[in-house]
């Protein structure tokens, strides 16, 4: 065979559960492709449902309404434009599958079963799918396609197979959330199957934010040499046009996407994140704290990046602890996005506290309870302006002080949304350095002043914690390596340090179960990832 096979990868951004709306896009990309004159449109994992629909899958009237869009939409192929290859959920004998379809002239052609479910960190697909167990080539076109589904992509039974059966190129549709360093972990197993099968592959990625996780698309192209030779964009919609003649593969109408550096990377999957969550969930703009620090700065220039600086709003609530030097900033930060900033003072409701409890409290020496009605009230004052505008309020804190419960539950803990979540205290500086590398939106003062959260006589964070460079590297260690006490002080942490900042970690669980969603950045985000009990007493 020598005819060419002109395939478009279509990195799309689907809602979970919007069948209506993702089949629409199906049809918006089929139409682009075909004026172009493309064979072949090639869509993500799930695309049909979104990814992960997670429990939705197992309500009947979702998984009937999702195998109608497929069958209908195999019907409309019958115009003679080109074929699709998409994902979407398939029930067969009671049981239900992750599935792979392709639909040409008005019927479904061929589904394939995916075989390696991820049941780990954020995915539990072995809950709710049942495993295929077996993969044929597709005759597309009068040509043998091998398509692998995702985790498939990371085992070499599933890709050596299909080359056995005669498969004469791989795609691997995909929903494969970002974190650091997953970008080189995909082209890694990629390059791998290549080399075991000898065959090209195109690797497609979906794109977008789902709750926790954001896919930062970054789909790309390998020859059969093993060499990466065309690159989509990362962290947005793509459409790219590749010819292959069964021998060769062109990609010369595709434009050069570089691949970002860490720091943009982290900062674009921030955004995309919290774009889709206020998009997907029809909020109409958000509001935060600004107290002059990096961390609201930071997420405030998140969320304008991500929305436009007239759907961000912030709120002063300052103490008789907060410098002026923080209201100056907080207020820089603000005339530096062009967001509207409102100023509350806490101190009448800080007195009136005071007056409320002090029978209560007569007899106890002041304590981490005053400092906790401040952050109490700054909470209170966020949900009362978003339950009177309708926006949604978006929670500051970072990972490193979520960690060791370094926050106030229901106070600075509040929000709908927590853009920093997954991220290190120590990365907050790197992304604000970055972000400003680009064009500056944070005060260099909030970056280069010792952090604190102005809630005593001057107060700093490094009073009760060590420094961020160090506690982070000992937080890594516990979280994302699961290293041992005895393990850190090994590496020459001293044994007080270890043993406080786990002690920490351990008992602000509790918390952190309390928290809201955030993005996520690491192998290990609180929540989906990291499942720990609140009542224990194993000794780490």
């Amino acid at each position: 065979m020598s005819h060419t096979l002109t395939f478009a990868l279509a990195q799309t951004n689907p809602t979970v559960g919007d069948m209506a709306g993702n089949i629409a896009i199906i049809r918006q990309e089929r139409a682009k492709a075909a004026a172009q004159n493309v064979d072949v449109v090639v869509f993500p994992e799930l695309m049909v449902t979104g990814y992960p629909p997670e429990d939705l899958v197992l309500r009947a009237g979702f998984q009937r309404w999702a195998m109608d869009e497929i069958e209908q939409l195999a019907l409309e192929t019958a115009d003679g434009g080109p074929d699709i290859i998409t994902g979407g959920i398939w029930l067969e004998a009671g049981q239900l599958y992750n599935a792979a379809f392709h639909l040409a002239q008005g019927e479904i052609k061929a589904i394939q079963f995916k075989q390696h479910l991820p049941n780990y960190g954020v995915f539990d697909e072995a809950r709710v799918f049942t495993a295929g167990d077996g993969a044929e080539p597709w005759n597309v076109r009068g040509r043998k396609v091998g398509v692998v589904i995702c985790e498939d992509t990371w085992f070499a039974d599933v890709s050596g197979n299909l080359r056995g059966l005669g498969a004469e190129i791989l795609i691997s549709i995909n929903a494969s959330p970002y974190e650091i360093s997953k970008p080189e972990q995909r082209r890694e197993e990629v390059l791998a199957r290549v080399k075991e099968t000898g065959l090209p592959l195109l690797y497609l990625n979906l794109v977008g934010g789902q709750d926790d996780i954001v896919f930062d698309g970054g789909s790309f192209i390998v020859d059969v040499h093993g060499k990466e030779i065309a690159r989509l964009k990362s962290h947005a919609e793509d459409l790219a046009i590749v010819r292959w003649d069964g021998q060769g593969l062109d990609v010369s109408s595709i434009p050069e996407n570089p691949v970002p550096c860490r720091e943009e990377s982290i900062y674009r999957t921030l955004v995309l994140g919290l774009r889709d969550y206020v998009q997907k969930t029809r909020q109409q703009g958000v509001l935060l704290g600004l107290s002059g620090g990096i961390d609201s700065a930071i997420v405030a220039a998140i969320a304008v990046d991500a929305l436009g600086a007239d759907r961000v709003r912030g709120v002063l609530m300052p103490s008789k602890f907060t410098s002026d030097d923080s209201n100056v900033d907080a207020l820089e930060t603000a005339r530096l996005l062009g967001i509207r900033a409102d100023t509350v003072s806490i101190r009448p409701g800080v007195e009136a506290f005071d007056g409320m409890l002090a029978d209560v409290f007569r007899g106890h020496a002041p304590n981490v309870a005053e400092e906790n009605i401040q952050a109490r009230l700054r909470g209170n004052i966020l949900m009362a302006i978003s339950n009177k505008i309708g926006w949604i309020v978006l929670n500051t804190s970072n990972k490193s002080e979520t960690a060791v419960g370094y926050s106030t539950l229901y106070g600075d803990m509040c929000g709908a949304y927590s853009v920093l979540k997954d991220v290190y205290k120590t990365q907050v500086y790197a992304l604000a350095n970055w972000r400003n590398s680009v064009g500056q939106v944070i005060p260099e003062r909030s970056i280069t002043k010792a952090p604190t959260a102005e809630l005593r006589e001057n107060q700093k964070d490094e009073d009760s914690l060590p420094p961020y460079d160090t506690l982070d590297a000992l937080l890594h260690g516990l979280i994302e390596e699961k290293l041992s006490m005895r393990a850190l002080m090994d590496r020459g942490y001293p044994r007080e340090m270890v043993e406080k900042v786990t002690r920490l970690l351990y008992s602000a669980e509790y918390k952190r179960r309390q928290a809201p969603p955030g993005v996520k950045i690491t192998s290990m985000l609180f929540g989906k990832d990291w499942r720990y009990p609140i009542a224990q007493k194993y000794t780490y």
